[in-house]
């Protein structure tokens, strides 16, 4: 696909080839493999929340909240970004139910995640095209802020705000077709109404609210933007490659587990539409044609 004198971001611009067959087989969708996976992080969630549960009304709970936050967050951001791609399960209804809990639970209206993810892909770190860019150095601040959550948080209530208010920005318009922003605006009303009955119950005395939802989000989300900061900050701005714009990195199993493979960061965006479970699959075809991964999570953070 070409606009004016762009080529979209994607295998064909990166010049990494692909058997017909193969990319078939690894596209196919299921329902399967995203249960059973709901049904593994549930189990997680069961057993890190306990956790915070016996460490109530002592100092541990900040730590058994950070583990609970990190089992709750990182899998809520990956499994929003899979839902909106439409990859997660092959059911439809089943994929937009779950992508819209994930996307409550991550703060951001969810159709405008899909849209503006999509023109993520196509124009891939390219400045004044790509509307998840922001064409700022990561500064030694910058990086704090963003890792902190707190950047985040603002910009998704700003989001929010701005939809539920109809003050739509320009990128939103040339990003999103005009016909779905009632359908925005509602959605984001009622995600703020959600917001303020969270903070309504826990002023009303259901604290149990701030222990296993709120402080736990706020804590594992500094955990889920070291993995997402890593996606693509200080790779090549502007290049038609997804090679030279997005990275991958090595990962243990249990972080490919929450994180749904998503360290094949540039497999994914070579190829988008295989979904998250196949991923590896995908890197084992690629690893050939493909840059070697950073050496890890933590490493490459530093």
């Amino acid at each position: 696909m070409i606009a004016g004198n762009f080529t979209a971001t994607d295998a064909a611009s990166s010049g990494i080839t692909l058997e017909r067959k193969t990319l078939k087989a690894l596209c196919r969708r299921s329902d399967l493999p995203g249960l059973i996976y709901l049904g593994k992080w549930a189990l997680a969630l069961v057993i890190s929340g306990y956790g915070v549960y016996l460490a109530l009304g002592t100092t541990w709970v900040w730590l058994a909240a950070l583990i609970y936050g990190t089992v709750l967050s990182v899998p809520v951001y990956a499994m929003s970004h899979e839902t909106a791609h439409g990859t997660a399960f092959r059911s439809r209804w089943l994929n937009e139910t779950v992508m819209w809990i994930c996307a409550l639970l991550y703060l951001e209206e969810p159709l405008h995640r899909r849209y503006t993810h999509t023109n993520h892909h196509t124009y891939t770190w390219h400045v004044g095209k790509d509307s998840q860019i922001s064409d700022i150095p990561m500064t030694f601040p910058i990086w704090l802020d963003e890792v902190s959550g707190f950047g985040l948080i603002r910009s998704h209530f700003r989001i929010l705000t701005q939809l539920a208010a109809a003050r739509y920005t320009e990128t939103m318009k040339s990003v999103i077709p005009a016909d779905e922003f009632p359908r925005l605006r509602r959605n984001a009303w009622c995600f703020l109404g959600f917001y303020v009955a969270i903070g309504v119950a826990i002023g009303s005395g259901a604290t149990w609210l701030w222990w296993f939802l709120v402080l736990p989000t706020l804590l594992g989300r500094t955990v889920m933007l070291l993995f997402t900061v890593i996606q693509h900050v200080e790779m090549a701005e502007n290049s038609p490659s997804i090679l030279n714009s997005t990275r991958s990195c090595k990962s243990s199993p249990i972080a490919s587990f929450l994180y749904l493979n998503m360290e094949n960061h540039v497999e994914h965006h070579l190829y988008p539409q295989v979904p998250f479970f196949a991923l590896p699959a995908l890197h084992r075809e690629l690893k050939d044609q493909l840059p070697t991964p950073d050496p890890g999570f933590w490493r490459t953070n530093i």
